[in-house]
């Protein structure tokens, strides 16, 4: 395979200090950089705001087909089921990137491309995840109430949707940390957000300014997680 690829382990190896010292000298920020962190800033916020709508939106859709698609508190229809299982599965395995390719030839490059590869990826997989968190939760209270004669919503909201709350709000939480990691890429392509901050700079040979955008990113994408961790421990 070495010799078809034309790739030498070796060179690769003893390539990897002289790398690391080449990022080092360049992407270091410097104080002339720092004129810039208003606006990587904005950008950053910008892109997080977009990741947490897409995230919120696409779970309000995927917790209403994840009901109705569920074994457990879904409709009786057994083909609606199917139907809601096959389109989560298409939209999750289309990957964020694909998406965003595909998009920008009918919205080409703005915000709202890269908000839509966001929303379908997120919807694909949180209603693949709420699907089977619903198929899990306990049967036993869902017995009790259709024994009374409850209806199909008063099931839903009384028994399904409390029973698996906190597993859901800790897969949103878990996409909202994913999709700030993702939107970084996705604004390559779709010139927007903090992608496409740091691709003007690095672009334009501002290695130090680059280097800055990557640092924001990093602090910022561990705060989230932190964030995000808390929050999901005080659910359980």
């Amino acid at each position: 395979c070495s010799m078809i690829c034309n790739f030498s382990l070796a060179y690769a190896i003893t390539s990897i200090p002289a790398a690391f010292v080449w990022m080092f000298q360049n992407f270091i920020p410097t104080a002339e950089s720092f004129q810039y962190f208003s606006i990587i800033i904005e950008q950053t916020v910008s892109t997080a705001l977009d990741s947490v709508a897409a995230t919120v939106i696409a779970a309000v859709v995927g917790i209403v087909l994840a009901v109705l698609g569920s074994s457990s508190i879904g409709v009786e229809f057994a083909p609606v089921r199917a139907v809601i299982r096959a389109v989560a599965s298409v939209f999750r395995n289309i990957p964020m990137i694909a998406w965003a390719l595909l998009l920008l030839l009918s919205f080409k490059q703005n915000e709202f491309t890269g908000f839509l590869a966001l929303f379908l990826t997120t919807f694909g997989q949180l209603t693949r995840f709420f699907l089977d968190t619903f198929d899990e939760i306990p049967g036993g209270p869902i017995e009790a109430l259709r024994a009374t004669g409850a209806s199909y919503w008063q099931i839903v909201f009384q028994a399904g949707i409390p029973l698996a709350v906190a597993d859901l709000m800790s897969w949103m939480l878990y996409m909202v940390e994913t999709n700030i990691r993702s939107a970084t890429l996705i604004g390559l392509l779709t010139g927007t957000g903090i992608g496409f901050v740091f691709n003007l700079y690095y672009t334009s040979f501002r290695y130090d300014t680059a280097g800055l955008v990557i640092i924001v990113t990093i602090v910022f994408v561990l705060v989230i997680e932190a964030i995000s961790n808390k929050a999901r421990r005080s659910m359980i």
